[in-house]
């Protein structure tokens, strides 16, 4: 593949719901402009973007692919992004780099939840966007449904259809060119060649709707063009196809186009239509570039996705890492479609490309000139909500799953781990299942480490409900000095403070040396309660009484005689469980609010109120972190996909008594 000028480069990235038909679009685009001599099939797992083995295996994107194809004397980079939400991450980042997005939508299907939310990313960069209609072969599938949806959902979009389909469903054969009024029939054997003829009478005031509708659509991204079309005077080819261009580039229309990538239908217009229309690269005066994906491999190392911005980057050059302010070696930069490497000797502004092996470097990180440092806006990824208990299913795998685990971050930065400290589970974060069960098999099968992924423990916590006072007393006589602690202590119950220990000692019954050992024996002694073997809280000790030996009295039979009294003085003081409360809030589209209202009132929770927002209202509530657990995979269920929330502890209480008894003796077998 030669190199390319910044004029003859475009930027694009598929975006919509899984199943739309993204891949099989790329795939197409890559037979169309000879790169490939035959079309691949996502349901044969032979397709070039879906290639990783997690993805021939599950027959869904779960990478963003990179896909370059020659059309034209154009270079035209396509970003094949996957189309799940558990995978959103990896959408964002391909959006980050691109000067247009391309929204497929299913001819049968519409408007579906990935498309939504694609949608609302390219609105928030404010990204040219690009609608093609696919899959106008199957059955049920209708053009002008979807046409009626997009504009029922977004009404205040300018939407330009700049083809119609001829024929319906297993009779559709091809499109009339709105901008050159012109019948595109394609032949049935899926080669993508077309003849072309004059527009049908049917269709004649059909097409000439829209093409005063793109007339007026397009016209005010030209000055001279709208004084023209003000002025009654009928904009000509030329003119349509100019303000087009301008009016894409300003993000004041939203061209439609149509098709069938199965039956190569439409799509040679499509790409006609990418090189002719989508805007070129936007560059920089300065030597810059983003990372904006990393893959990481065993063999061959970690591989770098880079888009440059400005300048050129050459092999075996020093980069500057201005986001982590190191410099190191840029080794031999590389094109990549699908998997296939293509060594070349630099990468010019405006072009994508990958490196591999740049040690320092991670997702988001500018690359630029130390002489003239330059930081890039970054990638803003999903915050990760699922968790899961991630361990090892044997010994031999302990070592070797924290350095695979940093490896698999790296490539995906919407995946955290962290060990909780009062559970001692290694918990992993992502944004849902599918995502956490693919990393699993990714650990398998690239650093050969098993895990099992189970829902986490709840940090639950013990108290007590009443004041006692106990004695506890560790006595041992052997051969020489023996041992004695004798303490007496008071506890009972505080509000809000986890600990706190007193002392009022009278008359030297315990030496001063000897109560910080009481100290220190009742905060080990806390550590594990009695009725389940959470940590004790809330709780105030007082040390009374007591009494020692002046020859075997020492520090450590003082801290046994504290745990001995702890531990007797809890089961007499009434005993209960706390359970972590989280404050939750979240955001949902007003239809879905009273089923999300009923489902957290179902969960335990106090719904406190609600919220009004541009977009979605925010309900705001208190409930039980147990009940929270797969709250992710919940919402999503009632919401279709459409919701988000956000969670943070907020304080423990006490475990309801009706449920107390249950809880504990479940506790109790999941512990033995």
């Amino acid at each position: 593949m030669k190199t390319y000028d910044t004029e003859r480069l475009r930027n694009v990235c598929l975006v919509g719901h899984g199943g739309a038909g993204k891949t099989s679009l790329a795939e197409t685009f890559l037979f169309n402009s000879g790169a490939i001599s035959r079309i691949g099939k996502v349901t044969e797992g032979n397709t070039v973007s879906d290639y990783l083995p997690e993805e021939v295996k599950h027959k869904v994107s779960i990478s963003t692919s990179l896909i370059p194809m020659e059309w034209q004397e154009v270079k035209v980079n396509v970003l094949d992004s996957p189309g799940y939400l558990d995978f959103l991450g990896e959408v964002k980042s391909a959006l980050r780099v691109v000067e247009c997005g391309v929204l497929v939508l299913c001819g049968v299907a519409g408007l579906e939840v990935q498309s939504e939310t694609t949608w609302g990313l390219m609105e928030e960069q404010k990204l040219p966007k690009i609608i093609f209609i696919n899959k106008l072969d199957r059955k049920n599938a209708n053009f002008g449904k979807v046409m009626e949806q997009l504009k029922g959902i977004y009404p205040q979009a300018r939407f330009a259809p700049l083809q119609l389909p001829i024929g319906q469903e297993s009779s559709f054969k091809g499109l009339i060119d709105i901008v050159e009024n012109k019948v595109y029939e394609y032949a049935e054997d899926g080669s993508g060649r077309y003849s072309t003829k004059e527009v049908p009478a049917e269709y004649e005031e059909e097409t000439k709707g829209l093409r005063e509708q793109l007339a007026e659509a397009v016209a005010e991204a030209d000055d001279d063009l709208l004084m023209k079309y003000l002025e009654g005077e009928e904009l000509n080819k030329a003119d349509l196809q100019t303000a087009l261009r301008e009016a894409l580039k300003q993000n004041l229309v939203i061209p439609v186009l149509c098709g069938s990538a199965a039956k190569n239908i439409g799509i040679t217009k499509m790409m006609d239509f990418l090189v002719d229309f989508a805007p070129p690269p936007q560059v920089i005066l300065e030597k810059a570039a983003l990372v904006f994906k990393t893959l990481t491999d065993p063999y061959v190392g970690k591989m770098s996705f880079f888009r440059v911005y400005g300048g050129k980057f050459s092999a075996e050059t020093m980069v500057y890492n201005s986001s982590r302010e190191v410099e190191e070696k840029i080794g031999q930069p590389f094109y990549l479609r699908g998997k296939i490497q293509e060594p070349i000797p630099s990468v010019p502004a405006g072009d994508i490309a990958v490196v591999a092996k740049l040690q320092e470097v991670k997702t988001g990180d500018t690359l630029c000139g130390k002489e003239q440092t330059i930081a890039l806006p970054g990638i803003d990824f999903p915050v990760p909500s699922l968790s899961v208990a991630i361990g090892p299913k044997t010994k031999g795998d302990e070592d070797k799953l924290g350095n695979a685990l940093a490896r698999l971050m790296e490539e995906d930065p919407t995946v955290t781990i962290n060990k909780n400290l009062e559970t001692k589970e290694l918990i992993l974060t992502g944004l849902g299942e599918m995502q956490l069960e693919i990393l699993q098999e990714k650990l398998n099968r690239k650093f050969g480490v098993d895990v099992t992924l189970s829902v986490p423990r709840v940090p639950y916590r013990e108290t007590i409900r009443k004041a006692v006072k106990v004695e506890g007393k560790h006595k041992k006589q052997t051969g020489g000095h023996g041992q004695y602690g004798h303490v007496w202590i008071n506890l009972e119950p505080t509000d809000g403070s986890e600990f706190e220990f007193a002392e009022s000692i009278f008359g030297g019954a315990v030496p001063k040396q000897y109560i910080p050992a009481v100290e220190k024996g009742i905060r080990e002694a806390m550590r594990e309660g009695t009725m389940v073997g959470y940590p004790v809280t809330d709780i105030k000790v007082t040390l009374c009484d007591g009494s020692y030996h002046a020859v075997d009295s020492s520090e450590m039979a003082f801290k046994l005689a504290a745990i001995i009294a702890f531990r007797k003085g809890v089961e007499l003081a009434k005993p209960t469980l706390l359970e972590p409360v989280v404050e939750i809030e979240v955001c949902v589209p007003e239809v879905f609010m009273g089923d999300v209202i009923a489902d957290l009132n179902g969960k335990r929770g106090k719904v406190l109120g609600m919220d009004a927002s541009e977009k979605n209202p925010t309900i705001r509530a208190h409930v039980p972190q147990a009940e929270m657990m797969r709250y992710a995979i919940d919402l999503r269920s009632l919401t279709q996909g459409r919701g988000s929330f956000t969670m943070k502890f907020l304080r423990y209480e006490e475990v309801p008594s009706k449920l107390s008894e249950t809880l504990i003796s479940q506790l109790r077998t999941a512990n033995n």
